[in-house]
């Protein structure tokens, strides 16, 4: 917390180039996509989707080759060429911010088991945000969850934004701080938390009974085996992925009471912490970023920083947007039409906003950041920006 951002990232930069490992003389690894797959926007299997048919064809390819300099100036050098079957495409750029943003798109999505959304978003809290799924997890997930892990590292090294909605958790684990049992619990399970604090909250056995009375009504108690008409809750709880569990050896026949509620309360909220951990999951995902970028560099950044240098904001920047724009010979910023333009753009909803930048340059985020304002020898910009505006084709300049 007491370095500024900017001088991180321009450490983190340098560190990057110089862990380079595939040299100029190494050809890129190219992969095959084959868009019908995917027809429609549905996919009828995750076998289909652009995340898998990717992960199979690089799962041979060394990581060593997918390490490459920081994306700078023209078509820059990416970790992997994408051509897409039956179609042309002229340079490697415009496909590759493509592939990201429609794996961003499948990883957030119900083709794709990897990211589960959060439960909070059922109560309009943390809408649309995701947490890695909390569950065993086989081989195949594994490399899986590597190959994800993998493509964080790689889209910090080609500094194009990925549009992912996840909750602070994730980049807290990510980074290897430790979460905060009441904010964490909270962010990702307000119903869960609410939960918790009615047991932990509770002054006596009258409290307790119409707790578990109430509970009842919702059909999540059953009947004490001491009072058959009186409801009492078990040692059980539900997972987030809706499959109950026992929170201790036989929690199924073990009632709670006065004595044992503020265990009960603890041991739920501990299985909440573990299933945000994915001890598992977050495991293969270091690795895989680990095999792009050196781990170490972590350490020095926050979870927020983390975020903001993997997925830049989830908003667009005007302002960014307008000093870093290039005007071609014959045009300047005065001009009418040019002027009109960018009435127009402050005029746009942010939804519109991010639908003008896919389109314009196939990735629906800019960067946080651009080392171009510093003005240093290495600041060439990354593209698609500066965005450049050029003169009219017609030739009445219509």
């Amino acid at each position: 917390g007491l370095i500024f951002y900017d001088t991180k990232i321009t450490v983190m930069n340098r560190v990057l180039n110089a862990t380079v490992q595939r040299t100029a003389d190494h050809a890129a690894p190219e992969i095959t996509l084959d868009p019908l797959e995917i027809v429609g926007g549905e996919i009828r299997s995750s076998e289909n989707s652009y995340f898998c048919q990717a992960a199979r064809q690089l799962a041979c390819v060394p990581s060593s080759q997918l390490c490459v300099k920081l994306a700078s100036g023209g078509d820059p050098t990416y970790a992997f060429n994408i051509r897409f079957t039956g179609e042309e495409v002229h340079g490697t750029s415009g496909s590759f911010r493509h592939f990201l943003w429609q794996v961003c798109k499948e990883l957030q999505s119900s083709s794709l088991s990897l990211l589960l959304l959060c439960p909070s978003s059922a109560v309009n809290k943390n809408k649309g945000k995701y947490i890695l799924t909390p569950s065993p997890i086989t081989y195949a997930e594994e490399q899986l969850f590597h190959f994800f892990g993998q493509l964080l590292g790689i889209a910090i090294r080609a500094d194009v934004p990925l549009p992912l909605d996840l909750l602070p958790s994730f980049w807290k684990t990510l980074v290897g701080e430790p979460l905060d049992p009441d904010v964490d619990l909270q962010e990702a399970d307000i119903l869960t938390y609410n939960y918790v604090k009615k047991f932990e909250s509770i002054n006596d056995e009258t409290e307790l009974e119409a707790l578990c009375a109430e509970i009842a009504s919702q059909h999540l108690a059953t009947e004490s085996p001491d009072c058959p008409n009186k409801p009492c809750c078990k040692f059980t709880y539900l997972t987030m992925t809706g499959e109950e569990v026992e929170l201790c050896p036989r929690g199924r026949h073990v009632p709670v009471g006065w004595e044992n509620k503020d265990v009960y309360a603890t041991a739920i909220r501990s299985l909440r912490m573990r299933e945000l951990q994915t001890p598992e999951c977050m495991t293969a995902v270091r690795a895989g970023l680990g095999s792009i970028i050196p781990l170490q560099l972590l350490t020095t950044l926050t979870p927020l920083e983390m975020e903001l240098r993997t997925c830049g904001l989830p908003y667009i920047n005007l302002e960014f947007l307008k000093a870093h724009t290039m005007y071609q010979v014959g045009l300047m910023e005065t001009d009418q039409h040019i002027e009109f333009f960018w009435s127009a753009l402050e005029m746009f909803t942010q939804e519109e906003l991010c639908k003008f930048i896919k389109f314009a340059c196939n990735q629906e985020r800019i960067p946080f950041t651009c080392p171009c304002k510093d003005g240093g020898p290495d600041t060439a910009h990354v593209p698609p920006y500066p965005m450049k505006i050029a003169p009219p084709d017609g030739a009445a300049g219509v």
